[in-house]
């Protein structure tokens, strides 16, 4: 059960008959008050009510007030400020709702908006001329959390990782190993200025030397560089896999930009829009405020994307002959749409913040509309040591890996620290607050709490308490749970319905990680006043009835917990 919508359901019933078709059902907010002195729940419908008719918002709240007072789950209605309806809920209202999260187990809170749709997501897509990097992460985790976000709300997810092994930077690549492996012959080869330079470089110039250097000495010089591409590509894709499986990310598909072209998808796409009246070949026209001279300007190839909002329209085709990266790239999306995927979404660094307009104008205008593409962008990841920023280069080689990360705080404190605010915002990783065990580190602090209701659970053993038994049957008297704790930690329960779908709404999963820290933080200082007060504790050895309930509640604490860090692609641990 969402609560929230379940009030909002029942004071719309109310009103509806009064002022049908004046206001929508999701213009009434439904939430918990700012101070729980005035109730449980707090609505603006009355506001909503008076900006529709001009009438006194309070006196509308009063007649409300009469009409839901006499509700089942309701034990108060009253009218505070302007005409802020305040309810105050009955008791075995939120044992009832305890009791459903029970029912439910591993599988609240039920969210079924997606329906089984089909979505592709898109994200990490790195350039294979390196081991994934911290900046890399952000995407990594957030693709993936948003991944478990959307199927635990009924999506049917596919992961998708776009491998970019065409274009100049694959040449790059191949230069720099080839001359990295002149040098292991003592060959004074100067580095050009577009080569990695990188250890990673180096080790790969090696493996090569000790497993392919007769092989190469066969070669023609075309066949030379096939094949150090080849291994070049091949060997950092699977470095980049091996990356992401220790930061517990896996993808279902991993597409090359060189198959796409390779099967022509790039010709068919352009097809298509040729048909569809929308290439044209002229020059392109600067956007407002560059100077523009046409006279070095050669005749393209141009994709009209202002027709579907874009600021100017897009080179597909140069002068040369030769693709742009936008037109394998809206060729790939095309072969996205016919595989079935009409609700796709790409996850972006803030460098490709001017790409959202082009590549959701081709996405609309080869679809004819029906597919939707949702562009979210990754800020930096900073890392701070010794007060000091690390800059992150793959051709300098000065940058930190994404394993030596792991290695010093762990998966699990990384992608907490990521996650905790908007994919958007910048974000500095602080490597010591991150190694601490105590409440200055939240996951640490989250994953306690998780720990802790399993320490509950096993100690009530001791006492004659078996959660089996306690699960298996209903006939456990939660009403004895009418503690204010008690109460407080089944209200920030309900909450988790709510906060999933307001990430929902943004695919943005960062609200999750300030849920679970409160939750852990009620949950702590629970256990923590039962040390004093031994009404209040989770085991009461003389009181098993209600020791029954509490481990009840304690269990229930940790399903919402390990919900919440599985979306997260974090681990429940029972033990700390």
């Amino acid at each position: 059960m969402n609560i929230f919508l379940h009030f909002r359901d029942l004071i719309y019933q109310q009103v509806q008959n009064k002022y049908r078709g004046m206001f929508a059902l999701e213009d009434i907010k439904v939430e918990y008050p700012r101070n729980s002195q005035y109730g449980d729940i707090c609505s603006n419908v009355a506001l909503i009510i008076s900006e529709k008719t001009q009438k006194n918002p309070k006196m509308i709240a009063n007649t409300l007030q009469r009409d839901l007072q006499y509700h089942d789950d309701i034990e108060e209605v009253s009218v505070e400020g302007v005409g802020f309806l305040n309810i105050k809920v009955r008791l075995k209202f939120w044992h009832n709702f305890l009791r459903e999260v029970l029912i439910l187990g591993d599988t609240y809170p039920e969210i079924n908006i997606g329906n089984g749709e089909k979505v592709n997501i898109e994200f990490v897509s790195a350039n294979p001329t390196g081991p994934l990097h911290l900046g890399h992460a952000k995407g990594a985790i957030f693709g993936d959390s948003i991944s478990n976000l959307l199927f635990k709300c009924g999506y049917n997810v596919t992961k998708e990782f776009y491998i970019n092994d065409g274009g100049n930077q694959i040449e790059n690549l191949t230069r720099s190993l080839e001359i990295h492996y002149q040098r292991l012959f003592n060959k004074d080869v100067e580095l050009d200025q577009d080569c990695y330079q990188g250890q990673y470089i180096i080790d790969l110039a090696k493996e090569l030397k000790n497993k392919h250097e007769d092989q190469i000495k066969s070669f023609r010089d075309n066949e030379a560089k096939a094949f150090l591409e080849e291994f070049a590509v091949s060997n950092i894709i699977q470095t980049i896999k091996n990356n992401l499986v220790k930061l517990g990310v896996f993808h279902d598909f991993f597409t090359s930009e060189k198959r796409i072209m390779e099967q022509g998808k790039i010709e068919e796409c352009l097809k298509l829009l040729k048909e569809k009246g929308l290439l044209y070949s002229g020059l392109i026209k600067k956007p407002k405020g560059q100077y523009c001279n046409k006279l070095h300007q050669k005749e393209q190839v141009i994709f009209k994307s202002t027709l579907f909002g874009d600021d100017i329209d897009r080179v597909l085709i140069k002068p040369n002959g030769a693709y742009t990266y936008f037109a394998s790239d809206i060729a790939y999306h095309l072969d996205k749409v016919s595989r079935g995927f009409n609700n796709m979404i790409l996850l972006l660094g803030t460098d490709h913040i001017g790409y959202k307009k082009r590549i959701t104008s081709a996405v609309s205008a080869l679809s004819e509309g029906k597919a939707k593409l949702d562009v979210k962008f990754c800020q930096l990841v900073k890392l701070l040591r010794n007060g000091e920023l690390v800059k992150m280069s793959k051709r300098s080689g000065n940058f930190i890996e994404l394993t030596d990360v792991i290695d010093e705080i762990g998966r699990d404190a990384l992608k907490f620290g990521i996650l905790s605010k908007s994919s958007d915002t910048l974000i500095e990783i602080d490597l010591e607050k991150l190694k601490k065990q105590n409440k200055d580190n939240p996951i640490f602090y989250v994953q306690y709490a998780y720990a802790r209701t399993e320490s509950i659970i096993r100690r009530a053993k001791d006492i004659g308490v078996n959660i089996h038994y306690t699960l298996s049957h209903d006939h456990i008297d939660l009403s004895l749970l009418d503690s204010t704790y008690d109460i407080s930690l089944i209200k920030i329960l309900a909450l988790y319905p709510k906060i999933l779908l307001s990430c929902l709404s943004t695919l943005d999963p960062h609200k999750i990680t300030y849920y679970l820290y409160d939750l852990s933080c009620k949950f702590h200082q629970t256990w923590s006043k039962g040390m004093k007060k031994e009404d209040i504790r989770f085991l009461i050895k003389n009181n098993i009835p209600l020791t029954h309930a509490r481990v009840l509640l304690a269990y229930s604490v940790g399903l919402v917990i390990k919900s919440g860090l599985k979306i997260l692609g974090i681990e429940a641990i029972k033990e700390m």
